[in-house]
């Protein structure tokens, strides 16, 4: 038996296998993968390892190959089977992490309950669970759809020995073919893993048993969640509609238009930048290069971030509390004046990919009830209001920039 301790991963995906696993194998994890994708598992369980390749534009510029990390000593196990199960029950085992997509916990909930009473029925120790999903408060959601499918007595003991710790994610992961395996992936070399401190559970409150280098605690996540949701995704979002408009293929070709940067510049120093600074006292210079830092990321070539791939979804980037309507709702509330914003918002509905699902049904919704009154029903601004206005606005000029 291994003397390692072991996380499990949900997920193995190109963030499961670019960001997470990374940094628990070189903190001493052995990391078991778990996935439905059984070719994917049996590929993982007869390489057993694979590699990171750090993409850096730099590097390529100078005709240098990638830095590579070489992940060793993994495992997959199907999730359908009571194998799974067995995993959670190991003795060894500390950690359980996510990356599924927010929706596909409803599924990952039960067998997590299944787990924890096996756990306990076996005398096992206390392990934490983060989702590491794109969405705030994520974790929260997971467990309380856990505890829904637990039995009082493995509640009770599942409140004293599992915690359930809330996170923000970022590194960019992007699809990746220049490989000797179908299980390495490309990365860019920046990532930030901030994670719920006082949620976790151990020998130490709010600690690991086993510290992860790479991931840092804090007691004020909700900042580090918005900061991040408003700031990089918002950015990210609008120079993917913005570029799509004008038939660019990717993130960095498209934030080297002029136009387009300086409504990114425009929406995230003056609009959500300022209401993120004025909601959680964020020092201004550090934020302002913050932004900067994260537009650095956007301009890396060597990336090759597709539109297609950031812009999907649509409809789920324009929740009102998510990257584009959030932050133009926090302008609102701050005294901050909406109008790179609304122009990204207007972007958005005119995300037109009629292999994307929540495109064509946004772009339908549209021309049957007329953009005004969808605006309002999406968004939840007023009609006439001055950000309703300016997305209305934008959208008519948006036009213009559409590829012929």
């Amino acid at each position: 038996m291994s003397v390692k301790p072991r996380a499990i991963h949900f997920g193995a995906g190109n963030i499961g296998r670019g960001f997470i696993a990374p940094l628990l194998s070189r903190s001493g994890y052995h990391v078991v993968f778990t996935d439905v994708d059984k070719g994917l598992i049996d590929t993982i369980n007869e390489e057993k390892e694979y590699g990171v390749h750090i993409l850096d534009t730099n590097a390529a510029a100078d005709g240098e190959e990638a830095e590579v990390q070489k992940i060793i000593h993994v495992k997959g196990v199907l999730s359908t089977t009571d194998d799974l199960i067995r995993e959670i029950e190991h003795p060894k085992l500390k950690l359980i992490t996510t990356a599924v997509g927010l929706p596909v916990l409803d599924k990952v909930a039960p067998t997590l309950a299944k787990g924890i009473r096996a756990r306990r029925l076996s005398g096992g120790g206390t392990i934490n669970i983060i989702a590491c999903e794109n969405a705030i408060g994520a974790t929260a959601q997971l467990a309380e759809k856990v505890r829904a499918h637990l039995a009082d007595e493995d509640a009770a003991w599942a409140a004293q020995h599992v915690g359930f710790a809330n996170c923000s994610v970022d590194r960019i992961v992007p699809p990746f073919d220049d490989a000797d395996s179908v299980l390495d992936v490309g990365v860019e070399e920046f990532f930030e893993w901030i994670v719920e401190g006082p949620s976790l559970k151990g020998a130490k409150a709010g600690r690991l048993d086993v510290p992860i280098d790479g991931m840092t605690l804090t007691d004020h996540l909700s900042a580090y969640n918005e900061r991040k949701l408003f700031t990089l995704n918002a950015g990210h979002a609008i120079t993917a509609y913005l570029g799509h408009l004008k038939g660019l293929a990717t993130v960095d070709a498209s934030i080297e238009d002029a136009d387009i940067a300086a409504v990114v510049r425009g929406a995230l120093h003056g609009e959500a930048g300022a209401a993120l600074c004025r909601k959680h006292k964020f020092d201004e210079r550090e934020h302002a290069a913050y932004i900067e830092k994260i537009i650095v990321r956007f301009q890396n070539a060597a990336v090759k971030d597709d539109v297609v791939r950031v812009g999907r979804q649509p409809l789920r980037k324009l929740g009102r509390g998510d990257r584009l309507v959030g932050p133009a709702r926090m302008c609102t509330e701050y005294g901050v004046a909406v109008r790179h914003l609304a122009t990204g918002i207007a972007a958005a509905l005119w995300y037109d990919n009629t292999e994307d699902e929540q495109s064509v049904e946004m772009r339908r919704a549209v021309a049957e009830k007329g953009l005004e009154k969808y605006v309002v029903e999406l968004t939840g601004f007023e009609e006439g209001s001055d950000v309703h206005q300016h997305i209305l606005k934008s959208y008519k000029e948006l036009e213009g920039w559409k590829k012929v």
